[in-house]
């Protein structure tokens, strides 16, 4: 077989854009500590009406300062600023332990800000008083029914990204075998699980920043993926050599239960979940007091997303290995007698696959903060579903089922009932496999197809 060195390097070709769009969020304000620091300011202006003007980061380490109008019924407003330094930053647990609080009087003291954190910022009637973000931003103003569709495709985003991966990874698979692994799902939460680690040893070494952790868990979850996909791959898809698909499916289906137990025991039943990042709000329009946003963890989420795909599609296109898996995945045989090592591309195959699911996981981590080690099996079977619209077995086909099940999944959750939105979505599962089994970019009979 052709060298593979190109598909050996991928992975680091994922890191630069990556590791660029997580250092370009790093001067951001952290949104938690924000809050945290919001709160304290109706107990320090009693029965003002507080208006947040701007936060930025403050002149020392872990600190921010919020700029702030204080009104009284009965005298001019007043222009304050509270100064909120914090324990840790990032990725740290304690990044929203408020630690010290000055204003343009002087710093309080350390009994005030004990009762004022124990006895009003941590209760429901501080976070209740919480006077809110800025002022709305100066965006285009738009229709109130167009401002609500576009947030709810904002919203998609993440999740779309997440889809396409997970699709791409059973394409990947049944293009070359003609087997499905059900077991991606599982693979996910592995991944989610190594982000988590690759994370915390990144705070063991005393790095807390966002960006450092991120990264740490990236390549965790990338390797993490990768090395169980194979390892198990093989052992479900590799080495049966039955005919029949069904041994391979079913052992997949016990690879798939393998691994859920697998997670419980060695990252416990409890989810470990990460503190939020880069969860700020950015406006983008607005319809009155409506303001459509988007945070940036969303946009790393996506444009990570996206960047792996059109990673993927480029190894597919222009690598040895893409050519020698498009020249398999046709005709193994012929494919053989011109020096395709098989057994070899299989394995390199299954770890690509693992290493895409693992990266869905990450992504998953960094958007919603944790996935459990059961957490995964809902994400397969809809991407199992993405893959099968697209075109099971073509990775063009994959990655716009995983569009089309993100957006179909966001515009039934906004205008329809959303306790229907998984019967829905495997109704449309069997229209398509009624009239059109070969999905989007197959053909009508469920029969090899363009890879």
């Amino acid at each position: 077989m052709a060298r593979s060195g190109p598909f050996r390097a991928w992975p680091f070709l994922l890191l630069g854009p990556a590791s660029a769009l997580l250092a370009g969020c790093a001067l951001s304000v952290d949104a938690e500590q924000t809050r945290v620091c919001r709160s304290a300011l109706p107990a320090l202006n009693p029965g003002a009406r507080i208006t947040v003007q701007r936060v930025e980061r403050g002149g020392s380490a872990r600190s921010i300062v919020v700029f702030y109008t204080a009104e009284h019924p009965d005298r001019r407003p007043l222009d304050r600023f509270a100064v909120c330094r914090f324990a840790a930053e990032g990725l740290s647990p304690g990044k929203a332990d408020l630690i010290a609080l000055a204003t343009e009087a002087g710093p309080i003291s350390g009994a005030s800000l004990y009762f004022l954190k124990h006895y009003y910022i941590d209760t429901p009637e501080g976070v209740a008083g919480d006077p809110g973000s800025p002022p709305l931003a100066e965006v285009a103003e738009i229709p109130q029914e167009a401002a609500y569709s576009l947030q709810q495709l904002v919203s998609s985003l993440p999740r779309t990204a997440i889809y396409a991966l997970l699709s791409v990874a059973y394409a990947l698979v049944f293009g070359l075998s003609g087997r499905i692994n059900l077991a991606f799902g599982e693979l996910a939460a592995v991944g989610g699980a190594a982000t988590v680690t690759g994370a915390a040893l990144a705070l063991a070494a005393g790095i807390g920043l966002p960006a450092v952790g991120l990264s740490a868990g990236l390549l965790a979850a990338l390797f993490a993926g990768a090395m169980h996909g194979a390892a198990g791959g093989m052992l479900t898809i590799g080495k049966i050599r039955a005919a029949s698909t069904q041994p391979s499916l079913i052992a997949t289906v016990g690879l798939s239960l393998f691994l859920m137990e697998y997670l419980r025991l060695v990252q416990s039943p409890v989810t470990v979940w990460l503190p939020p990042v880069w969860s700020e709000q950015w406006p983008l329009a607005r319809a009155g007091d409506f303001l459509v946003t988007l945070t940036p963890i969303s946009l790393v989420t996506a444009a990570v997303g996206l960047f792996a795909s059109l990673s993927l599609m480029l190894v597919m296109k222009a690598t040895p290995f893409g050519l020698a898996w498009r020249a398999y995945a046709d005709d193994a045989r012929a494919a053989m007698l011109f020096g395709v090592n098989g057994g070899r591309l299989l394995v390199q195959t299954l770890a690509l696959a693992g290493a895409m699911a693992g990266l869905s996981g990450m992504l998953i981590v960094a958007q919603y903060g944790g996935l459990g080690f059961a957490g995964g099996f809902q994400y397969g079977l809809k991407a199992l579903i993405a893959a099968i619209v697209g075109g099971i077995g073509s990775i063009p086909g994959a990655l716009l089922g995983g569009v089309a099940v993100g957006l179909f999944e966001t515009l039934w959750s906004a205008y329809l009932p959303i306790e229907a939105r998984d019967v829905a979505l495997y109704a449309a599962l069997v229209v398509f496999l009624i009239f059109r089994p070969g999905g989007l970019l197959g053909m009508r009979e469920l029969t090899p197809r363009s890879v």
